[in-house]
């Protein structure tokens, strides 16, 4: 559906990461239609259900999802597309996004805070941060849940301490506990890094990120961007793993537009504020 150059398009598609839901993305997604492109946000497998029920009774097969079935539902709805989308994923989805590129699929991808493919090693830091998928027992093959404790320590620190629990009753649900066994065991999650037919990609961090620290998402974009097509890197000061919805989010979100709206060529209107904008001055953002 693409190759190494820029495809034009209007369509994004968002993938959302652990822990979350589609909703995780409705901040980014209406400054993204209102620089004029159409946004998707398809949930994973098995989570096609209210929040309520993610929480209190997922689908028994949950825990038992793949990094490659995950992958596999995505390219079929990549391809049902009457144009190749712009993808978008963060964490786990940012991993995908990735991984959807390395088999041809979008006109372009931007991964945030992304979880590391085959070769990409974690940091300490980051393991910690995955301990709970690891102390459940079973959850090799079982739904795990985040605590609050662990969401205001490890997830998003960076929130307002007044913004924490409204978060995460809004967007935090279980997820399968078998990702999180793939990627520290580099089990399915390989890419060929020096594709040549792998469309464009962007590779943004969170500088305070201790989920998924900045140098790993650095070490992603040493190997991808091994590739001839278009690589680049962008760091944003005073985030969390949770940059797409803690303050300042507008920045991430509008770095993102303007990357992809060179890229692909899509029409790009100015986007118009959602709420204030918190301005984190030029030493907040870096660009590769």
């Amino acid at each position: 559906m693409t190759n190494g150059d820029s495809t034009m398009s209007k369509t994004v598609m968002f993938i959302h990461g652990a822990w979350l839901t589609p909703a995780s993305w409705d901040l980014f997604r209406s400054r993204f239609e209102a620089a004029g492109f159409d946004t998707i946000a398809p949930a994973w497998p098995l989570e096609h259900m209210p929040i309520e029920r993610l929480r209190n009774d997922p689908h028994p097969d949950l825990g038992k999802l793949t990094v490659g079935k995950i992958v596999d539902h995505y390219e079929k709805l990549v391809r049902a597309l009457p144009e190749a989308p712009i993808l978008v994923g963060h964490s786990y989805g940012g991993l995908f996004t990735q991984m959807l590129l390395d088999r041809g699929l979008g006109a372009a991808g931007v991964a945030l805070d992304p979880v590391p493919f085959r070769g990409v090693l974690p940091t300490p830091r980051a393991l910690w941060s995955a301990l709970p998928a690891y102390m459940h027992w079973g959850s090799w093959s079982r739904p795990v849940s985040m605590s609050f404790e662990r969401f205001t320590k490890d997830f998003a620190q960076t929130l307002p301490a007044d913004q924490m629990r409204a978060a995460f009753d809004k967007y935090i649900v279980p997820t399968p506990g078998r990702l999180y066994y793939q990627a520290a065991l580099a089990i399915g999650t390989g890419i060929h890094v020096g594709n040549p037919d792998r469309a464009p990609l962007l590779l943004m961090a969170g500088e305070s990120d201790v989920t998924i620290e900045p140098s790993m998402v650095r070490a992603a974009f040493e190997k991808q961007k091994k590739s001839p097509s278009r690589t680049s890197f962008m760091s944003f000061g005073g985030r969390s793993h949770f940059l797409f919805a803690e303050p300042g989010w507008e920045e991430v979100a509008d770095a993102a537009i303007d990357w992809t709206t060179r890229i692909v060529g899509a029409p790009k209107v100015t986007p118009a504020p959602k709420g204030k904008v918190i301005p984190l001055g030029a030493k907040a953002f870096k660009a590769a």
